[in-house]
């Protein structure tokens, strides 16, 4: 079963964005985080669009 949402610590895996950069994200409103009790979850469908949009490099 693919996961729709994952910790802060498996976006970094996934991503290879540093943790710093995705909360920078988080306070730029380019990412939006979830709340799960203590947890923070981001949504594999937000991050991958996140990606996909970067500017392509030269």
């Amino acid at each position: 079963m693919t996961k729709i949402a994952v910790s802060v610590e498996e976006a970094v895996e996934i991503s290879g964005i540093s943790r710093s950069g995705l909360y920078k994200m988080f306070r730029a409103k380019k990412l939006n985080p979830r709340k799960n009790g203590k947890r923070t979850l981001v949504l594999v469908s937000e991050l991958s669009a996140l990606i996909e949009n970067l500017p392509v490099a030269a």
